[in-house]
């Protein structure tokens, strides 16, 4: 049974969210702040943390880092009612995978924890299948139709991200600084040179097209 942790001060929007992600076929535990949730994690394994912001003793975003240096993969969602940009960006650098802000529509929090528990499973299983193409982290290979593909690291990880996140849109900026890091004096137009590598070497594969969103940069759709 996959196991989430919900971390909400406001007892009704608690038990509402721990109720209908239980519909759903999770098994639930909640709790009011996140010192009651280390206490709860050091008993128990979760496959999914939901968590507020705003709460007494730690707030949402310390919560966040302690999970994150404790537990490098563990899904965590912030579902929160402040909507700026600024908290976005301190959720996500604190090692947060989602943020919601309120009032949520549950039948979208269903879907988002789907998601994320999707690519939980990826990472744990270190790989990617789109129709014939598996693409192995672990030994760092490419194979279409049991043909190994020849690609470079950085193509190899480009290529994983985007097929990791369907349909999700990546600036170019996004992808240069996490594939090229400290290399800034490298122009952004050369993530658009390993993109038109990718798309050539896997033009034969019919299950997903990188595409070009105008203006943003690239996202890779499932056919």
């Amino acid at each position: 049974m996959t196991k989430v942790l919900v971390v909400e001060d406001d007892l009704k929007l608690n038990q509402i969210v721990c109720m209908y992600l239980s519909d759903y076929g999770y098994t639930i535990q909640g709790c009011l702040n996140p010192n009651e949730a280390y206490d709860l994690m050091h008993g128990e394994m979760y496959d999914l943390i939901i968590s507020d912001i705003m709460m007494p003793f730690v707030d949402g975003f310390e919560f966040a880092k302690m999970i994150r240096s404790l537990n490098k993969t563990i899904p965590i969602l912030l579902m929160t009612a402040r909507d700026d940009i600024v908290s976005k960006q301190k959720g996500f650098r604190a090692g947060i995978d989602d943020y919601m802000v309120k009032p949520v529509d549950l039948n979208e929090l269903v879907l988002r924890v789907e998601a994320l528990l999707r690519r939980a499973n990826i990472m744990s299983e270190r790989k990617v299948v789109a129709g014939t193409l598996v693409l192995d982290a672990d030994a760092m290979t490419a194979s279409l139709d049991e043909t190994e593909i020849p690609v470079t690291t950085r193509e190899f990880n480009i290529l994983f991200k985007l097929l990791s996140y369907p349909q999700k849109n990546f600036s170019r900026a996004n992808l240069m600084d996490e594939f090229w890091g400290l290399e800034s004096q490298i122009s952004l137009r050369a993530v658009d040179v390993y993109i038109t590598k990718l798309r050539d070497k896997f033009s034969a594969c019919e299950a997903f097209q990188i595409t070009t969103v105008h203006g943003i940069g690239y996202k890779a759709v499932l056919k």
